[in-house]
């Protein structure tokens, strides 16, 4: 609690996991607690709930999309240099709710891929890192699309994006995975960026993330969505594009960061 009585704002940060989520919760100070969660719902049923919550998943799924997929992904891939490749292009709703049918994987990918091609210009099929992402998409958009309640308290981001925020607006210049595996260079970059931006950093080492059955990767990139949150809550983030574009159900398509 703060001195002044008053109860100090809780932000949360979520990076999806195999099964799941992990979450960063911080009170914007010194108590950071990392957990998995089995879904993103289950973070706002309580009497704890955050008040700002930033996730690593696309919200937000327009009806067509352009070059390069939509404005956010467009907008945010030029500032992150050779980290460019982590902002995958997301494909039109009508592409996700068809991989997200009936069947066996490869039939929802082609249902998808055509689905995909038939609402893009110029036509383009999905990348399977995206695809197995629309299960996680899926789940955010439909406890959006049901609790309107949770609009700007539950905001996109991007890791990367929030790490080019922190280190002044610039790129980092070492990658968090080499050949798909970790480099300790780039993980200990992004924890002392983190470190510089007040989170604590007892709990992001290799122990925790296997108690919690993730990489750290995943925990540090959990917290840097919990900066981004607070970074909302403060009045600081910056928003691509700015103002956000909306879908048909309203949901904002933007990276806030």
């Amino acid at each position: 609690m703060r001195t002044d009585g008053a109860p100090r704002r809780r932000f949360a940060g979520l990076d999806g996991c195999r099964g799941g989520w992990i979450l960063a919760q911080w009170d914007g100070a010194g108590q950071l607690h990392l957990a998995r969660l089995p879904s993103v719902a289950g973070l706002f049923e309580g009497p704890d709930a955050p008040d700002i919550a930033a996730i690593d998943m696309p919200i937000g799924l327009p009806d067509r999309v352009g070059p390069r997929g939509r404005a956010p992904e467009r907008l945010v891939r030029p500032l992150l240099g050779l980290r460019q490749s982590s902002v995958f292009s997301v494909p039109a709703r009508a592409a996700v709710m068809a991989g997200l049918g009936d069947g066996p994987e490869p039939q929802r990918y082609r249902a998808a891929c055509a689905a995909a091609r038939a609402t893009s210009d110029p036509p383009r099929a999905v990348a399977k890192q995206c695809f197995h992402l629309f299960p996680k998409i899926g789940e955010v958009d439909a406890l959006l699309r049901r609790r309107p309640d949770l609009s700007g308290r539950l905001l996109e981001c991007h890791p990367e994006v929030a790490f080019w925020a922190m280190n002044g607006q610039q790129p980092l210049d070492l990658p968090k995975k080499v050949k798909n595996r970790p480099f300790p260079p780039g993980l200990d970059l992004r924890r002392r960026l983190l470190g510089a931006w007040g989170v604590p950093l007892d709990l992001l080492d290799e122990q925790n993330a296997r108690a919690l059955g993730a990489g750290l990767d995943d925990l540090i990139d959990a917290c840097a969505c919990v900066v981004t949150a607070k970074r909302v809550a403060c009045g600081k983030a910056l928003c691509f594009p700015d103002p956000a574009e909306r879908d048909a159900f309203g949901l904002p398509i933007a990276i806030v960061a």
